[in-house]
């Protein structure tokens, strides 16, 4: 009798064959999935005119102002943040959609306008966002 040999190869046609099959599977399910869908708002179907927004001005000294461009001439009033929720609320009066733009001057330590946020979070107001200077002007 012979002694046996011993094997020093890895046989990789088991590997080979269950990868074909993962591609075939992954070939046929990859259709299947259909991505997030956006539904974006079209120009032609906006009948409304966008309302202007009110400001919550944040100056590098801390003290803030509430500015609404909607009104016929922009009306500014200083307030303080114990002050803010309710005259937001008057300010937005029926529409209570109307958007909020917080302007801080670069300087303002982001922990000031992180409080406005959170202030206004608290208070429902869902329509809040950033004002911001393009670059280069």
């Amino acid at each position: 009798m012979r002694p046996r040999r011993q094997m020093n190869q890895i046989n990789v046609v088991p590997y080979v064959d269950v990868m074909m099959v993962l591609l075939v599977i992954f070939m046929v399910t990859a259709p299947l999935a259909t991505p997030g869908v956006v539904d974006l708002p079209s120009v032609g179907k906006s009948a409304q005119a966008p309302v202007s927004p009110i400001e919550v001005v944040i100056r590098t000294d801390a003290t803030m102002l509430l500015r609404d461009r909607g009104a016929d001439k922009a009306q500014e009033r200083s307030i303080t943040m114990q002050d803010l929720l309710p005259l937001l609320r008057q300010t937005q009066g029926a529409n209570a959609e109307r958007p909020v733009i917080i302007a801080a001057d670069k300087d303002v330590r982001y922990e000031a306008v992180l409080k406005v946020m959170d202030e206004l979070q608290r208070g429902n107001v869902h329509r809040v966002g950033l004002a911001v200077k393009p670059a280069g002007s």
